[in-house]
């Protein structure tokens, strides 16, 4: 605006303005005024970056829970699998087991069954062969050893036997080259074993055309 415009209109206050400074004015700011933005920029990014962080924790977390839980489900899964074939081959060998028993017990039973038919054959034949100790009992001494035939004569007269008689034989060709007993009959076969016994005798021969019905031949 020119001079001559401005001094068309009377003067007011506003062209006599009052000394020093008028409105708002603002004194120079601290550093730590200044920096506060920043500090505070700085801290919400941190509380960013923890928040994320927090997060990608969580989600590997739960991965691996989920993993471990579908191991968990396998291993449970095999278990059950292997407990279910356990039975099967269980029943398959008790089957086996079972279907073999009759087997075994069937060739087993004939033999325990003519073993116990066997048993009245021996007593028969012990009941038809009892010791006679009234029998006629000879020993003959076939060794040059002099009274053994008499010792062994004492014995059997010891024993019980009462018809004991001792003498050397007639003829040495015909005696065995063992200590032998001798019997004539069936009948003396259980007195010849006890005979036999009482003298420590093993061979036992049943002779035909005896003289008399136990025969003890003496060799050593």
């Amino acid at each position: 605006m020119s001079e001559k415009q401005h001094a068309a209109y009377p003067a007011d206050e506003f062209d006599n303005p009052p000394q020093g400074p008028v409105g708002l004015h603002r004194g120079p700011r601290g550093f730590g005024a200044r920096a506060l933005p920043y500090i505070v920029v700085l801290a919400v990014a941190a509380l960013i970056a923890v928040g994320v962080y927090l997060w990608a924790s969580a989600g590997s977390g739960s991965s691996a829970s989920e993993a471990s839980a579908t191991s968990s489900s396998s291993a449970a899964a095999s278990t059950d699998k292997t407990a279910s074939s356990a039975p099967a081959s269980a029943t398959a060998t008790k089957s086996a087991t079972a279907s073999s028993t009759p087997a075994r017990t069937a060739s087993a039973t004939p033999s325990r069954t003519a073993t116990q038919s066997a048993t009245p054959s021996r007593s028969a034949t012990e009941t038809t062969a009892p010791v006679n100790k009234s029998a006629s009992i000879t020993v003959y001494n076939g060794t040059r050893r002099t009274g053994l035939a008499s010792t062994n004569a004492t014995t059997l007269r010891n024993a019980g036997y009462s018809a004991v008689s001792a003498r050397n034989p007639g003829s040495r060709t015909t005696l065995p080259s063992v200590s032998t007993v001798w019997y004539r009959s069936s009948a003396d076969a259980g007195t010849a074993k006890d005979v036999a016994a009482q003298l420590g005798i093993s061979q036992v021969v049943q002779v035909s055309g005896l003289g008399t019905d136990v025969a003890v031949v003496l060799m050593q």
